[in-house]
């Protein structure tokens, strides 16, 4: 087995988008080679109504799909195929723009006025970029959860992880999308496939990440040795980066650790890339504004 290094940490960093939304941003729109298959990661965590109930009016995607997991609050979201649907917390919803969608989402806070979630994006292949657009939505009651013996708690939103499958499928990525919660001092193996690019986003709590590799075979000595091989301790919106390998090693500060684990295979082709767009060449990208332009990029085929 093979510990993977930390590449790369930053912190999120404020943006505002939609009518208005101040959110924070932990990568995106920009190189996001080393995220492929995935291309932004936004934390749209506010306890302030007023920079958040603006939310996103209709705007188009095609050639991804965006992936919107809520912790508290309700967003309200419609499409231009007459879809309407409530995402509430804990809930995920799956969309694949495939070859184009306009939708809408409208968020509204809990009762104590926080509006807390994450919207993932991930690329499609070309193969994929232009198939009939669908939705995945998952209440919480329906995304597995499960729990190891020292207390460390994973919520499966989807792909495969200790047993248990997650019930969102059909992604061309084969992604792995958790919700990690390690409890205070415990330090954790965590496998993820070393075909898989994968990061960690960190939103509560703090910890650390091993930066080393492991012999063969992992020893109770060579865990010990590497408590002092880190990086400095993280806490909340900071943002991991892995190198290769088939594990990750996890150690929780005091207050407990909760982070959002996210692995996919790479697609390895070329992005062109404008907002809410993305295709693989600027010919295609053309073509999809000029739709966007002329009233005819929904299509029914």
């Amino acid at each position: 087995m093979s510990i993977r290094p930390v590449k790369h940490h930053s912190q999120a960093q404020p943006a505002i988008e939609g009518a208005g939304v101040h959110l924070h941003r932990a990568f995106g729109f920009g190189n996001t080679a080393d995220f492929d298959p995935f291309l932004l990661l936004d934390d749209f965590r506010n306890d302030r109504p007023d920079h958040y109930r603006a939310g996103f009016p209709w705007h188009p995607h095609r050639g991804i799909e965006t992936i919107t997991y809520i912790l508290s609050g309700t967003v309200e979201h419609g499409d231009s195929l007459g879809n309407r649907g409530h995402l509430g917390a804990g809930d995920i919803q799956w969309m694949t723009a495939g070859r184009g969608i306009l939708h809408q989402e409208m968020p509204s806070g809990d009762s104590q006025g926080r509006m807390h979630g994450f919207q993932l994006w991930a690329n499609l292949p070309a193969a994929h970029k232009m198939t009939a657009p669908r939705y995945q939505d998952v209440a919480a009651t329906d995304i597995p959860v499960v729990t190891d013996d020292d207390g460390t708690t994973a919520r499966v939103l989807c792909g495969e992880f200790w047993g248990q499958q997650g019930p969102v499928d059909g992604i061309a990525a084969e992604p792995a999308y958790l919700d990690i919660s390690v409890p205070p001092g415990v330090r954790k193996k965590l496998p993820i496939d070393a075909y898989r690019h994968a990061f960690a986003y960190i939103f509560a709590g703090c910890g650390t990440f091993r930066d080393a590799s492991a012999p063969q075979p992992i020893t109770t000595e060579y865990l010990d040795e590497i408590g002092t091989v880190e990086v400095e301790e993280m806490g909340n919106r900071s943002l991991v980066l892995f190198d290769t390998g088939d594990e990750i090693i996890v150690q929780a500060g005091d207050e407990g650790l909760r982070f959002l684990l996210v692995s996919g295979r790479p697609i390895e082709e070329p992005v062109a890339w404008r907002g809410p767009i993305v295709m693989n060449t600027e010919a295609e990208l053309y073509q999809a504004f000029s739709e966007l332009q002329h009233g005819t990029f929904i299509r029914d085929e």
